[in-house]
């Protein structure tokens, strides 16, 4: 009796023991401050509550449009249910790791028939010896107590990989969300672009019906009339061709929302100012905004407790089976006390001698994790390189929009002078189709310059993690919760907290 009451013991100090590295974050490469910040907005790192980004991020470009557009992404884009479905996935493992916890239970009820062919010789004749039956009715259960922490490292490992997968739900959530922000933008300044050129045609056409005018009048050159018509087919060309451009951009933002490009169709606008200041917060925050950079972290725990998982394998593995339950020859007496069976006992396995295999996968595992590290550090360094390159664009364009609009002023206050210059006769029309084609040239540069600034502002959006945190990632308990199950529920996992 001593001996059975000290086996439970035994078992449970050895479920203490743990076996496999003990994980610690990776140290990531970070910097104190960004280097293309400029210095009037350093003061911003130091109010956290005020320099990062919250909730719809989106609306700080204040399009009304746009938001609409946005609000369809999480709800109908086919990429993000991808992303959904494979977290469900990944939770379900989480919980049948955890299964492994606990003994499994079966039963087998049987029925048996059998007879022989002998004969039995009694006083009153010979009779056949009949039929035999064998009613059953066991309950077996098996478990393998974690004595070295086999289910613990199991279960770490899926809910490692778990959280990964929801970091990766709002990493692609994001990028689709940045993804139709630049496409919708685009599709502004390519309106722009045909509003301007429009203008420009209009512009041509009076151009065209004086040069016709003085043609007919004997002061302009038949030449002057061919320049003109050439100049304003071309421009009516431009303006065609930005049209294809636009219908595939309405296209794209179509199927990001989740529709088809025939249920959707933007009217003409017009992008509204220059960017909104983009709050950077502190370099360091970095790592705990981008979801890429979490999921790339949880990567690497699950890759540490593959190692463990693999330790594991030198130690041998209990099993504990036991069997109870009822037979009887007769189904009338198979309830009765008598009819009880039982059975009951632990075996354990350990492989001997294997020629290096454990020791081998255990390395094999070991370089996986160094991998990943790398992967985590790599994925570290490319988020500080998109925020600085962003950063320098932001800035840089803004300069250049700046230089850009002088240089319009200039361009039309030359056109103007060049047309007076004609229409006095003191100037050929060619110079006047120069300017023209100059000042055009700087206003569309001025148009687009404009368009980068804003898909810059998105990107740089995108490269800080668009307001998410990687707090909101699920505990283990959560990720187990039979819940998630539900499509509808998955789609709250990981989204940025709403202001």
């Amino acid at each position: 009796m001593k001996r059975v009451l000290w086996f439970p013991f035994a078992i449970l100090f050895c479920s203490a023991c743990s076996i496999g590295p003990k994980y610690q974050r990776p140290a990531a490469p970070t910097t104190p401050a960004f280097k293309e910040l400029p210095a009037s907005d350093q003061w911003k790192t130091a109010t956290p509550s005020d320099a990062s980004l919250k909730g719809k991020w989106w609306e700080m470009f204040g399009d009304p449009q746009l938001n609409r557009l946005e609000e369809m992404v999480a709800v109908n884009n086919q990429t993000v249910k991808q992303a959904e479905a494979q977290f469900r996935t990944a939770a379900a493992l989480v919980r049948l790791a955890h299964a492994g916890y606990y003994p499994t239970i079966g039963s087998s009820p049987g029925f048996t028939a059998s007879g022989t062919g002998r004969a039995i010789t009694t006083a009153t004749g010979t009779r056949s010896a009949g039929v035999s039956h064998l009613f059953q009715l066991p309950f077996t259960a098996t478990w393998a107590p974690d004595l070295w922490g086999r289910v613990r490292l199991a279960t770490d490992f899926q809910t490692a990989q778990a959280q990964s997968a929801a970091a990766l739900i709002e990493n692609a959530r994001l990028s689709i969300q940045t993804t139709l922000a630049v496409d919708y933008f685009n599709l502004l300044g390519t309106d722009m672009q045909i509003a301007l050129l429009n203008d420009t045609i209009a512009g041509y056409e009076t151009y065209l019906a004086l040069t016709i005018n003085r043609y007919k009048g004997g002061v302009a050159a038949k030449s002057d009339v061919t320049l003109a018509q050439t100049q304003l087919a071309t421009t009516r060309a431009e303006a065609t061709d930005l049209y294809q451009s636009r219908t595939q951009l309405e296209h794209a933002i179509a199927v990001l929302t989740g529709r088809p490009p025939a249920e959707l169709e933007l009217p003409p606008g017009r992008i509204a100012g220059p960017p909104p200041t983009i709050p950077t917060a502190v370099p360091s925050r970095l790592l705990e905004r981008r979801p890429d950079i979490a999921s790339a972290e949880r990567v690497v725990a699950a890759a540490n407790a593959n190692i463990g998982i693999a330790e594991t394998a030198f130690y041998p593995t209990l099993t504990l089976s036991g069997t109870a339950g009822i037979q009887n020859t007769s189904l009338v007496n198979l309830f009765g006390w008598p009819s009880r069976v039982w059975s009951v006992g632990p075996s354990l396995a350990q492989t001997l001698l294997d020629f290096g295999r454990r020791k081998a996968t255990v390395q094999e595992f070991e370089a996986q994790y160094d991998a990943q590290v790398a992967a985590y550090r790599e994925t570290v360094l490319s988020a500080f390189q998109e925020v600085e390159d962003n950063l320098a664009a932001l800035r840089v364009l803004a300069q250049e929009a700046v230089e850009q609009d002088a240089a319009v002023a200039a361009a039309e206050q030359s056109l103007s002078l060049e047309t007076d210059r004609y229409k006095a006769g003191t100037d050929t029309y060619l110079n006047v189709i120069t300017t023209q084609q100059l000042a055009l040239s700087d206003e569309r540069a001025s148009v687009s310059i404009l368009q980068r600034r804003m898909v810059s502002a998105v990107a740089l959006v995108a490269a800080l993690g668009g307001g998410w945190d990687a707090a909101t990632l699920p505990d283990r308990r959560t990720i187990e919760s039979p819940s998630l199950a539900d499509p509808a529920n998955t789609q709250k996992i990981a989204q940025p907290a709403t202001p």
